[in-house]
């Protein structure tokens, strides 16, 4: 989708919001690699761009919720969501004989297999025996990137509860650190410069904080109307501003463009 023709295409992606209660509310996030050029050093939800694999009809038979529920874009966005939490934590939301994967999912080394593209992540599944578990996530927000900006993404995010036996490491490649964060905390040390976040990343960390656990968070998702945003642009007598659609849940919004330019 692009409101120019000039603007650049903007790409499909996923991000989970991996959420759990214990010891208390939060959410994990991971630290980008500070020599990446997209939101370097930025502490970010794991996500990324779909890819081929992704699509690839042999799923089929090792997912949960991928028959007539879901259209083929969205079973190919939750299996680029989950794939990426893999890839850039560890964590796979997969169910084995119908319970919840537990332990361990694979070695450091198989997933940054899977990250290089030397492994698809559909044979790690099979090797597993498990299924993924497309029905553990719910909608939580879309944003698209606006036309202005170079790189656009058309991403998906999504919320899911994480599985309790099951820890998070990041990757080293594209992530060096891997935190479980409160929300409220996030946004304190975004507020307070202690951390990089995000635009698109803080608005949805807000959205999140009116949860009061990852329960609430799931339900209050599903209760939402999805309303797509794509910022614009406004040239007001402060300065240039992106604003957000007034109805899609994250109140009055005037962010300076020289913010998150």
């Amino acid at each position: 989708m692009t409101t120019s023709s000039n603007a650049a295409a903007a790409r499909p992606a996923a991000t989970i919001l991996l959420l759990r209660d214990q010891p208390s509310f939060e959410v994990l996030m991971v630290e980008r690699h500070h020599q990446i050029d997209f939101a370097s050093g930025a502490l970010v939800f794991p996500g990324g761009k779909w890819h081929d694999g992704d699509h690839d009809p042999a799923w089929a038979e090792h997912l949960i919720g991928g028959g007539a529920d879901y259209d083929s874009d969205q079973r190919a966005l939750r299996i680029a969501a989950i794939r990426e939490v893999f890839e850039e934590a560890g964590v796979l939301l997969a169910r084995k004989d119908g319970e919840i994967l537990c332990g361990e999912a694979a070695p450091m080394e198989v997933r940054q297999a899977v990250d290089r593209g030397e492994l698809p992540f559909l044979e790690v599944v099979k090797g597993l025996g498990a299924k993924l578990d497309l029905d553990s996530l719910t909608v939580f927000a879309r944003w698209i990137t606006p036309a202005i900006m170079p790189k656009r993404f058309d991403t998906w995010f999504y919320i899911a509860e994480a599985p309790a036996d099951q820890l998070a490491a990041c990757d080293g490649r594209e992530t060096v650190d891997a935190t479980w964060i409160a929300p409220s905390e996030a946004l304190r040390k975004a507020e307070t410069g202690e951390r990089k976040i995000i635009f698109p990343t803080r608005m949805n960390v807000q959205l999140l904080a009116e949860a009061t656990s990852a329960a609430d968070a799931v339900a209050r998702a599903r209760a939402r109307t999805l309303v797509t945003v794509e910022p614009k642009v406004e040239d007001r007598p402060e300065g240039r501003v992106l604003t957000l659609p007034p109805d899609a849940g994250y109140g009055t919004v005037a962010e300076p463009l020289s913010s998150v330019m």
